[in-house]
């Protein structure tokens, strides 16, 4: 039903890992929807109109919703990419809304275009999407790596909140995180030894056939995320 959803021009169904990372095994009672809308009234329908919508709602034990105006988008996703023609604005909104309970703090690897200043930081929260598809050889190597990004997400007080998603097992995995600002983000891309080796390892061994790196400026946000809002 969501592929005939007025207004929907690119969703993503995603999964989750078990615990606070991501992981080989899957947690199926937490999933999320990422969305984008070509116009906000389109997501104002469907959150009010919908079966589908409704029955997610009467389902989750817990749920939390963030309306995201796209602000830069690298790579691409199956192809395409979903946001880079997107105003940085609330009329061109991305809707991400996990479902359930949601971790703290998985592991994320962002790529080297996310240094230095940006002209379209917003001043305030961010949130970060990282979404790739693993070569098959790779996938040794790449889950060997998530606990050191890990330990150093978890250290980073500028990380409000974080979780792993993903299409596939183990091949096409995400992270979704939100931080306090811009300069959060670019201190765990490029402070961190560990983060760093990481990035060089996935260019020098080419671990991705696809991969994808946005951040958004969060302007609304509903719902609780393991008990409270993290931009509350």
């Amino acid at each position: 039903m969501l592929g005939r959803t007025p207004g929907l021009t690119f969703w993503r169904l995603l999964g989750s890992g078990r615990g606070a990372s991501m992981s080989v095994g899957a947690d199926l009672r937490r999933w999320a929807l990422l969305a984008v809308w070509r116009d906000e009234r389109d997501l104002d329908r469907f959150l009010s109109d919908s079966p589908v919508a409704e029955r997610w709602r009467s389902e989750a034990r817990e749920s939390w919703q963030v309306r995201l105006a796209p602000l830069a988008s690298r790579g691409r996703w199956n192809g395409v990419d979903p946001f880079g023609s997107l105003p940085a604005s609330p009329s061109g909104p991305l809707s991400a809304s996990p479902s359930a309970p949601l971790p703290a703090r998985p592991s994320g690897l962002l790529p080297e275009g996310a240094r230095g200043p940006d002209p379209g930081d917003p001043g305030g929260p961010v949130a970060v999407l990282t979404r790739a598809s693993i070569r098959p050889a790779r996938l040794v190597a790449f889950y060997r790596s998530v606990p050191g990004v890990d330990r150093l997400l978890a250290e980073q007080d500028g990380c409000l909140a974080s979780v792993g998603v993903g299409e596939w097992p183990l091949a096409r995995q995400g992270t979704f995180s939100l931080w306090r600002d811009a300069a959060a983000v670019r201190d765990f891309a490029h402070r961190g030894r560990e983060h760093r080796r990481v990035i060089g390892r996935t260019r020098a061994e080419d671990w991705y056939s696809e991969e994808l790196f946005a951040r958004f400026s969060p302007y609304a946000s509903e719902g609780t995320w393991d008990g409270a809002d993290p931009l509350a």
